[in-house]
């Protein structure tokens, strides 16, 4: 099987081959960047091992910290859930019309797995696993894909050590009709580029992010509809709809915020209209409703049991469950760890009440 892999550069490599502080200064965008910083983003982990922290971790534990964080959409035996990436499986699959590319079956490097895990893992709280519990992370991946045994103890001293199934079916394709010409420092065109860089158009004019106001689109339009939405409001007066906005009422500004935090619980929870139950249920309406009150919804014994007792989701309660959902409902399938800050647990709650009307 023959596959083109590109060189990855570090961030060390890369700023120099930049020269960031004459770009910077020849530009007048920002600063150099500090020693300490390029260390702290530096986290890329080359296949000969180099970047590799120091530390340890075994199946055992790995088998816990990946429940905990990683099930929930990787599945208790990494075997995926719904379409979240399988990471064990497809062995002899390659050659199929549909093979199933999977840590075991497909990938070459170990460092790979260590270095995506670190970087972007838990979904939604990336970089918050110790070093050691990455380690243990991936040695139980690499038991779900029988690579290793149960009692296995990974660590930077025996990473290289282990074999990866299909190490060896990866080649760089250098054929001159190949793109592997183009990246080569000899083949690179530095020609012809332009004088100048202008905008085009910006980000609201491809209606890529929200309007905002006070600017000069959402002055343009809206205004002369603005008229007669009051005019039919006045005239619907009886209607109860005011009442309802009293008794929903948030902050809107805040619940904006929260719907940007909401993005950590997007993989698993729906809202808005064509809602629907996923890995977790639907949140639409869940402020101030019994607790587990979806239909069609599996929840957990002591989830159930709350309901039956008319436990409801106020502020108190959610906020609780925010900061730490294992130690409100310890059985419960949600294996988020919790948000840390209070900030964004209070604007998570005002943007659960905006779809709770």
């Amino acid at each position: 099987m023959s596959k083109f892999l590109p060189k990855l550069m570090t961030a060390t490599a890369l700023a120099a081959t930049l020269s960031i502080p004459a770009f910077a200064e020849g530009f007048g965008l920002g600063r150099p960047a500090l020693p300490e910083e390029i260390t702290a983003w530096n986290l890329d982990i080359s296949p000969n091992g180099d970047g590799l922290p120091v530390g340890s971790g075994s199946v055992e534990d790995g088998e816990m910290i990946f429940s905990e964080n990683c099930a929930v959409c990787h599945g208790e035996f990494a075997e995926g859930v719904d379409n979240w990436p399988k990471l064990a499986g497809g062995d002899g699959t390659l050659a199929d019309k549909d093979p199933l590319k999977t840590v075991g079956s497909y990938w070459p490097y170990l460092s790979t797995v260590y270095d995506y895990v670190r970087r972007s893992m838990p979904f939604g709280n990336a970089q918050t696993m110790s070093d050691d519990d990455v380690y243990a992370i991936t040695a139980y991946i690499l038991y779900s894909n029988y690579i290793v045994e149960d009692d296995f103890v990974l660590s930077n001293e025996n990473f290289l050590d282990v074999d990866m199934p299909n190490a060896d079916g990866f080649i760089v394709d250098d054929r001159p009709s190949s793109e592997y010409t183009i990246f080569t420092e000899e083949n690179a065109c530095y020609e012809n580029c332009k004088d100048s860089v202008e905008i085009t158009k910006r980000a609201t004019v491809l209606d890529v992010t929200p309007d905002e106001a006070g600017t000069d689109q959402a002055a343009a339009e809206p205004a002369p509809e603005a008229a007669p939405v009051e005019v039919a409001v006045a005239e619907e007066a009886p209607v109860e709809a005011p009442a309802e906005v009293v008794t929903a009422a948030f902050d809107a500004d805040l619940a904006a915020k929260g719907e940007t935090v909401f993005k950590k619980c997007k993989a698993c929870h729906q809202t808005g209209e064509g809602a629907t139950n996923k890995t977790g249920p639907i949140l639409n309406g869940v402020f101030m409703a019994k607790v587990a009150h979806v239909d069609g919804f599996k929840y957990s014994n002591d989830m159930l049991g709350a309901n039956e007792a008319g436990t409801v989701w106020d502020e108190a309660h959610l906020a609780e469950f925010l900061a730490k959902p294992k130690s409100v409902y310890a059985k419960t399938k949600m294996t988020f760890a919790g948000l840390k800050k209070d900030s964004e647990i209070a604007a998570v709650i005002e943007y659960l009440k905006s779809v709770s009307q």
